[in-house]
């Protein structure tokens, strides 16, 4: 028997490589995302898509009664969906903020939750939080995404140790600087007026964060899916795992580098590519 995956976010970058790399594992997978339209390749190499908002519990009700009616079963989620928004926390409308944890923490979670009475009732499952080394560390500019990251860590620390009792299990993983949309789609939500007192910092932080997605300098998104899968597969996983350039440097740095330490070399950093 085939095992039964749903995937969200799975139009693009991390998403759309691991439910790709589970068709071609042998999985039956269901692809969910708002862009229904850039998800046929997945049907294309035998994988099934639906179009579903994870903010939406109308869309995400809808999307399981009809996984559950071809399959009967679910054996792993991977939660993929998520974006950035950027800017001073001075800058960043509240509004804009609630959207970044309805879908990088409240979305993922509703979609768990309507999940887990269908894992329970089997006894067994996987669900996999793709989160980021953003959810570790902190940077000037990324507050709403680094606490939405944050946030999905301890929640998906709690959520690990409440559904053992029912054979489920939790893994984490923590991405690295990895080639994706989500570059363009963080510039597109970056916050930072024309009369921002944050404009330097906001043009050495562009500067940094473009730095990072040169050539030589991040990850293919397959390599995240590799990781993805071998969590899955493992009958013991790790709580947590890193992958992609700079994912375990970074995480090792915070671990052993106090917080006046890193503010300091982050504010040093910024110093110089302002010129000041």
């Amino acid at each position: 028997m085939k095992n039964v995956a749903v995937v969200s976010g799975a139009s693009s970058g991390i998403g759309k490589a691991t439910a790709l790399y589970l068709i071609d594992k042998g999985y039956i997978v269901f692809g969910v995302s708002r862009r229904l339209n850039e998800m046929s390749d997945l049907i294309e190499a035998g994988g099934k898509a639906l179009a579903m908002d994870v903010t939406d519990s109308e869309q995400i009700r809808d999307a399981l009664q009809k996984i559950m009616l071809e399959e009967e079963r679910i054996d792993v989620l991977v939660n993929c969906a998520g974006f950035a928004v950027y800017g001073a926390i001075e800058d960043v409308s509240i509004e804009a903020a609630k959207r970044q944890f309805e879908v990088n923490l409240f979305g993922l979670a509703q979609l768990t939750k309507m999940i887990l009475p269908i894992m329970r009732k089997q006894k067994s499952g996987t669900i996999v939080n793709v989160s980021s080394v953003g959810g570790k560390i902190h940077s000037p500019l990324g507050a709403w995404y680094h606490a939405s990251k944050h946030a999905l860590e301890g929640w998906s620390d709690c959520l690990r140790v409440e559904v053992k009792q029912f054979g489920i299990k939790v893994v984490i993983v923590e991405p690295g600087t990895i080639k994706t949309e989500f570059g363009d789609v963080r510039n597109r939500n970056f916050s930072c007026p024309d009369d921002s007192p944050y404009l330097t910092l906001a043009a050495a932080m562009k500067e940094i964060i473009s730095e990072g997605y040169k050539p030589g300098n991040f990850s293919e998104p397959e390599e995240v899916a590799t990781v993805i899968f071998k969590s899955i597969n493992a009958i013991n996983p790790k709580t947590r795992y890193t992958v992609g350039k700079k994912s375990a440097s970074v995480i090792l740095y915070r671990k052993i580098c106090s917080d006046r330490f890193i503010d300091k070399t982050i504010l040093n950093l910024v110093r110089k590519l302002s010129g000041k």
